[in-house]
């Protein structure tokens, strides 16, 4: 990995293996271990939970009215963290450390609620596009994220990813491309259907609030926990104005069905939001990296969309599937 020091010189900041001799600091044999390890295996665990929640949004939402889903699955979420903070005011020190919440400012709730708003409308874009595409096909299009959060990385984090790295992001971005193609056979054209325009939007807003969470955690001084809670409470407020648009029918809307995959969405989120949050406040963490890393998530949504739900051209995306996992080895070696 390379950075650009004050005095605008390419500084080396790479896994030590890699420096001349003369530069390595007298160290044991066996204590230049990789220092990355940490984050990539936290960022590949939140792949996994957000695989099933993606899943899980698939199922909720499939005919079923989308806004009172948004809504039920964020109070579960705002619910189980007004619980956390009950329980902290009530037993102090009943808590781990994870879990605690800190006390903030109104400038502090202020940059939160920001990041509850962009959020919101991601999900908005994202959960009516998911009810009306494959989950096959929907989750590689969402997992081009990175694309736009690297971008955004190198131009305002400076952040400037190793030729492996950078070729693992590449393979691995290009395979979702390619993996989306393969929606054509399924009818799916992208430029007139206007759901795709809803995911291009969701995964826009979704790219500018990884960027955001970067600052947030690693910069801005928040924790995981305070992060999570907070951003889930604001959530629930945020969606109480249009499950109630609903429910009054200030517009045409379809039919709400209560189903478990509801709580599903809201529990394996918490999960893959908190891990995902622990590892961008390593300070080594990459937010490109991490955030294409935790595109990984396809293969568990590609999976269960073929297998749970019966979706069609499975052969025909398994190359593209084949070419995200090539692209995740090359970053973690990276």
């Amino acid at each position: 990995m390379r950075r650009d020091t004050p005095a605008g010189k390419a500084e080396d900041t790479g896994p030590v293996f890699f420096r001349p001799a003369a530069a390595l600091p007298p160290a044991p044999r066996y204590a230049t271990a990789p220092r990355f390890m940490p984050w990539i295996a936290a960022s590949l665990m939140s792949a996994f939970f957000l695989g099933c929640y993606e899943l899980s949004t698939k199922h909720a939402v499939r005919d079923n009215a989308v806004l009172p889903v948004l809504f039920f699955a964020n109070v579960c979420s705002a619910t189980i963290w007004a619980g956390l903070l009950a329980t902290a005011a009530v037993a102090p020190g009943a808590l781990p450390p994870a879990l605690l919440v800190a006390s903030l400012t109104l400038h502090q709730h202020g940059l939160l609620l920001l990041k509850s708003t962009i959020v919101a409308g991601s999900w908005v874009c994202s959960y009516f596009a998911i009810k009306h595409l494959s989950v096959s096909l929907a989750s590689p299009v969402r997992a081009t994220g990175p694309m736009w959060t690297l971008l955004g990385a190198v131009l305002v984090l400076g952040e400037r990813p190793s030729l492996l790295e950078g070729l693992g992001i590449v393979i691995t971005l290009a395979s979702f491309v390619g993996l989306s193609f393969a929606g054509r056979k399924e009818g799916i054209h992208f430029h007139r259907n206007k759901w795709f325009g809803f995911l291009l939007a969701g995964t826009l807003l979704g790219a500018l609030s990884g960027l955001y969470d970067k600052y947030l955690l690693a910069r801005a001084g928040f924790s995981a926990a305070t992060v999570q809670c907070w951003f889930s409470l604001y959530l629930a407020a945020l969606f109480l104005p249009l499950a109630v648009g609903w429910k009054l029918r200030w517009w045409p809307r379809h039919l709400f069905h209560w189903r478990w995959s509801i709580l599903g969405i809201s529990l394996f989120l918490l999960v893959a939001d908190f891990v995902y949050f622990d590892a961008l406040r390593n300070p080594e963490a990459l937010v490109s990296l991490v955030s294409s890393l935790r595109r990984g998530s396809v293969l568990v949504a590609f999976a269960g969309g073929i297998f749970l739900f019966k979706e069609p051209q499975g052969r025909a995306k398994l190359p593209a599937v084949l070419g995200i996992l090539t692209g995740i080895v090359l970053t973690i070696l990276g």
